[in-house]
């Protein structure tokens, strides 16, 4: 009796240690507010619908197990304030490019291609208000730089239609 019952709370163990560690559920957040978004390049304005992440919760679950992005979408990540930045792709499907915003509305750096469920940190290389997420080869695509500005609400510049 004494060893199934001590089998009985070594299962237990087992099993609460695997709900504690176990990732988000794997699904998708559900749609967040959307709203425009302009990256202004030396190729001229660039638009995108993108999701608003404002949230504790949602910026931790971000793009993880999205299987597709438009084209012309992304992820932006609010911060409220200027912070360093540290994102990596644990259970994140999409290859994507990550663009690290100044509160200005600068783009300070940006890490392109990121790795599907690469845990190596991805960082701001200075404070920054917010991320902007989208597929991976975009920047590059759109002609997208280090030094271009982003026209969006939390910037206090709003896309001009």
């Amino acid at each position: 009796m004494k060893l199934s019952r001590w089998f009985a709370v070594l299962c237990g163990m087992v099993l609460l240690a695997a709900v504690i560690a176990s990732p988000i559920q794997a699904q998708p957040q559900p749609t967040l507010p959307q709203s425009d978004l302009v990256i202004n390049t030396a190729k001229g304005p660039k638009r995108f619908r993108v999701e608003l992440a404002d949230t504790d919760m949602s910026r931790s679950r971000g793009m993880m197990f999205r299987n597709s992005m438009a084209p012309d979408a992304g992820m932006l990540f609010d911060f409220k304030q200027e912070q360093m930045a540290s994102f990596w792709m644990r259970n994140t499907l999409l290859p994507l490019d990550m663009l690290f915003i100044k509160a200005d509305g600068t783009i300070l750096n940006i890490h392109q291609r990121a790795i599907p469920h690469d845990e190596s940190g991805v960082n701001s290389t200075g404070p920054v208000r917010a991320v902007l997420e989208v597929n991976g080869g975009t920047v590059s695509r759109l002609g997208i730089k280090p030094g271009d500005t982003v026209d969006h609400a939390i910037f206090g510049r709003a896309p001009k239609r």
